[in-house]
């Protein structure tokens, strides 16, 4: 110390004083006191700890992709089979296909002069919203 005092002067060793106090009371933390060992150990530790939880929700991604592609490929099916229901429920519903069915069936349209009208009395009419149906 009187070796430093010499060399840097009485004035300057003022400004030395703080500095020294500073420097014992500074805190290090945990890992500089560690030996060169156990720092190894530690790093080699949180690095496999980061592996893991990237590999972890790695996996989660990949899981949730996959679930997502099949939900698509399961709702382009059912839109497939939903055009392809409603193109059977048109082609059904025209008077085409109503009049060859009905002819396979051996019906045939009936004559306005040969049906018979049945009258009931005292029936009253049904009423159906309003309507009154016949």
């Amino acid at each position: 110390m009187n070796n430093l005092k010499d060399r840097i002067g009485a004035s300057d060793m003022s400004l030395l004083k703080p500095m020294m106090v500073a420097k014992r009371r500074r805190m290090y933390p945990l890992f500089f006191h560690m030996g060169p060992v156990a720092l190894c150990i530690t790093s080699v530790l949180l690095i496999a700890l980061m592996a893991v939880l990237y590999l972890s929700q790695l996996g989660q991604a990949v899981s949730a992709n996959q679930q997502l592609q099949d939900i698509h490929a399961q709702q382009a099916t059912l839109q497939r089979q939903n055009q392809d229901l409603m193109d059977i429920i048109a082609q059904e519903q025209s008077p085409a296909y109503i009049a060859d069915n009905a002819k396979k069936l051996g019906l045939v349209p009936a004559e306005p002069q040969l049906v018979q009208v049945v009258t009931v009395p005292k029936l009253r009419p049904i009423k159906d919203n309003g309507h009154i149906q016949p």
